[in-house]
């Protein structure tokens, strides 16, 4: 059986997921950042060992590193308390420091891991950044910063694209199946979760019937 677990954690209300099998106890972590001794306890408590690090993009907040003046621990911390292998799309790979190439698969849109017998899909969705990935388990899609509830990631960072993150959502992610149930990066809204078809209904970014509406409304011109 599927064993999910979201969790919120951190000063930027960042959502972590666990992800994996409950007859194997093995399970990977997405976006493991803030507070890496916290969720090692969490994972601990229900007996998983974390064999995987998913990445949905390399913002500090999602991956660890220098942000604001602070030290976010992160994935090195991470790994330096278990062994497992980090997954991150190919166009950030480079952005990880201090990891050795063996740590690291960089993966590509449609690939598929197993994590203890538990098989999640890669599905590439840039715009919040060139590398921007989104993971499909089990009817369920972890969206990172590509799409909130009732919104969407910020295009104005540095490889932030506009143009990219209506196609992620209009192409990518709206071409799920409506039940499929996303679940964020952030918990910046009143649900920590929803389905695509609830989502095709009341988010206002999902609402522009062209490129051109939508890039006006994000304030290009």
């Amino acid at each position: 059986m599927l064993y999910f677990k979201q969790i919120e954690i951190g000063p930027m209300q960042n959502y972590v997921y666990l992800i994996g099998s409950t007859e194997t106890r093995k399970a990977a972590v997405v976006d493991a950042a803030w507070e890496i001794d916290t969720i090692l306890k969490i994972a601990a408590q229900d007996d998983i060992e974390i064999t995987h690090a998913f990445i949905t993009h390399t913002h500090p907040d999602h991956v660890g590193g220098h942000f604001s003046g602070i030290e976010i621990p992160g994935v090195n911390e991470l790994l330096s308390k278990c062994k497992l292998k980090v997954v991150v799309h190919k166009a950030e790979a480079d952005a990880l420091k201090g990891l050795a190439p063996s740590d690291v698969i960089k993966a590509e849109s449609g690939d598929k891991i197993d994590v203890g017998g538990v098989e999640i899909q890669l599905l590439h969705t840039p715009g919040h950044t060139p590398g921007s990935q989104c993971f499909l388990v089990d009817g369920r899609v972890i969206s990172g910063d590509t799409m909130f509830i009732d919104a969407c990631g910020r295009v104005d960072f540095p490889g932030g694209n506009a143009e990219q993150m209506y196609y992620s959502l209009t192409q990518k992610l709206m071409a799920l199946p409506d039940d499929t149930i996303l679940f964020p990066g952030h918990n910046y809204a009143a649900l920590s979760h929803a389905t695509l078809g609830e989502q095709k209904k009341t988010n206002p970014y999902l609402r522009f019937a062209s490129l051109k509406q939508f890039l006006a409304a994000m304030g290009y011109r």
